[in-house]
């Protein structure tokens, strides 16, 4: 299987670690024990530097050697340091945020205490790079369906975004990742690239402010989705709102126009909700015939029977905003009217 992780040339390793777990495809370095920062850089090959070098352009028409190369102004390529790779262009006021400034943020959250470094790697050339830590505590529903309580953290170094912090909880039964963004309620945090260390750490304190409100107001609407039933039908309804792929298969549910369907798009509520009625995972009492089952069936399909590319492409679908983050917030939002609404916020 095609897989995107950065193979260091020098080490003759991949960059990336994950603590127990099993590496992506069996690549990188597996740890017993939660590393420290300094630890887990170094296991995840993400110590390597990133500079901005002066870039020029080259003028065919000159007849002099000496004139040919144009020095071209406000712009620069990112490039690691160890290697020579280039990864991107550049504007004057780009500032580089290295590989250590991403886990110095993640420390300073809770002071370098508790936090529980779990992945980390870099992709393509290491112009990408992903961290993932666990945060101390869980959210529990019921009596004991818990919810491990994630932050990740992604940033690149070839000008394609900012730094991107989530607060992400997943379901320890079945691994999966319940990533949503509630009503007036962010669970991201976007970081412009800084060097100004203050302005890091005030974000920080940010992001663990939103983690822990976050985490509290998700475990209040999950418990109360678990109490509240959905019959088959309505859950088939939901599933079909949540997984339409535009606003003409939409109008074509709701006029009911069955034929108009693709297969494909049938096949897929099909896989939805097979998973949902006979997933071991969702024959659970907070599950069973709940709103909050139904909301684990779309983002466990997506987690556990959908079929990726590659592992990236499985990472950018779930976490990086890609279709199955898209279609999970459309789930969610569908469960938060159905239990304030019932049946008719499903017409």
């Amino acid at each position: 299987m095609a897989h995107n992780i950065n193979f260091n040339e020098t080490t003759q390793k991949d960059s990336f670690f994950s603590v127990k777990e099993k590496a992506w495809h069996g690549l990188g370095q597996i740890v017993d024990q939660y590393p420290t920062s300094g630890e887990a850089i170094e296991h995840a090959g993400l110590n390597y530097q990133v500079q901005k070098a002066g870039l020029s352009a080259v003028n065919l028409s000159s007849q002099s050697v000496d004139s040919q190369n144009v020095p071209v102004p406000n712009y620069y390529a990112t490039m690691r340091t160890d290697n020579g790779a280039v990864f991107g262009i550049v504007g004057k006021d780009y500032q580089i945020v290295q590989n250590r400034d991403a886990f110095i943020f993640f420390d300073s959250i809770v002071g370098g205490d508790g936090i529980m470094y779990e992945t980390a790697g870099a992709l393509g050339k290491g112009e990408r790079i992903f961290i993932t830590a666990k945060l101390p505590g869980y959210i529990q529903v019921g009596n004991d369906d818990l919810i491990e309580k994630y932050l990740f953290l992604t940033t690149s170094h070839d000008g394609s975004g900012s730094i991107t912090a989530a607060f992400t909880p997943v379901r320890i039964v079945c691994a999966n990742t319940l990533n949503a963004a509630m009503k007036n309620m962010t669970n991201v945090v976007k970081i412009r690239h800084t060097s100004n260390a203050t302005e890091r750490l005030r974000t920080a304190h940010k992001v663990m402010g939103i983690a822990s409100r976050f985490s509290d107001k998700i475990g209040e609407t999950f418990n109360q989705w678990a109490k509240k039933p959905i019959t088959d039908p309505q859950l088939r309804r939901l599933i079909e709102i949540a997984m339409a792929p535009n606003r003409e298969v939409l109008r074509n549910l709701k006029d009911g126009k069955v034929n108009a369907l693709s297969t494909q798009y049938i096949n897929i509520v099909e896989d939805v909700y097979e998973y949902a009625l006979s997933n071991p995972t969702q024959q659970l009492p907070t599950t069973m015939g709940t709103v909050y089952g139904a909301y684990n069936a779309v983002t466990g399909y997506f987690q556990n029977v959908r079929k990726f590319q590659d592992d990236e492409a499985k990472l950018k679908s779930i976490v990086l905003g890609g279709t199955a983050q898209i279609r999970s917030q459309t789930a969610f939002n569908l469960c938060s009217d159905f239990a304030q609404r019932g049946h008719a916020s499903l017409n």
